[in-house]
């Protein structure tokens, strides 16, 4: 069974930094590209980034670029999202996506993602 389980959320202060963790199991990780996404209620889903298999390529959504920092352990079968420099409009929850197809940066299915991990930026 394929599980995706994500921790390290919680709530920090702006300018903040937290390390979110996805820890995988039921595949064989290092096979799949993986992504960050994040969606606040009401809202559609925004995609953060993406590491390919091999940990060599790596995109970013402007929103998160400079401040974001995707990497995996394929040892370990964890992906993980350092954030630092946390605003208030980062408060989402955050969740990690298995990636099935690529169409361009930024535009992936999915077809397996973890239940998330609660992010919330406040004073």
């Amino acid at each position: 069974e394929v599980q995706l389980v994500e921790s390290g959320g919680g709530m920090v202060q702006p300018g903040g930094s937290l390390r979110l963790s996805c820890a995988a199991s039921g595949f064989t990780f290092s096979r799949y590209d993986m992504s960050w996404v994040r969606q606040a209620p009401g809202k559609g889903p925004e995609w953060l980034s993406v590491i390919k298999t091999g940990g060599g390529s790596i995109y970013y959504a402007d929103s998160v670029k400079g401040r974001f920092t995707i990497s995996r352990d394929n040892a370990k079968n964890t992906l993980y999202l350092q954030m630092n420099s946390l605003k208030p409009e980062d408060t989402d929850l955050y969740y990690c996506a298995r990636v099935v197809r690529t169409y361009g940066v930024g535009l992936y299915d999915y077809d397996y993602r973890g239940r998330g991990a609660q992010v919330a930026v406040s004073s």
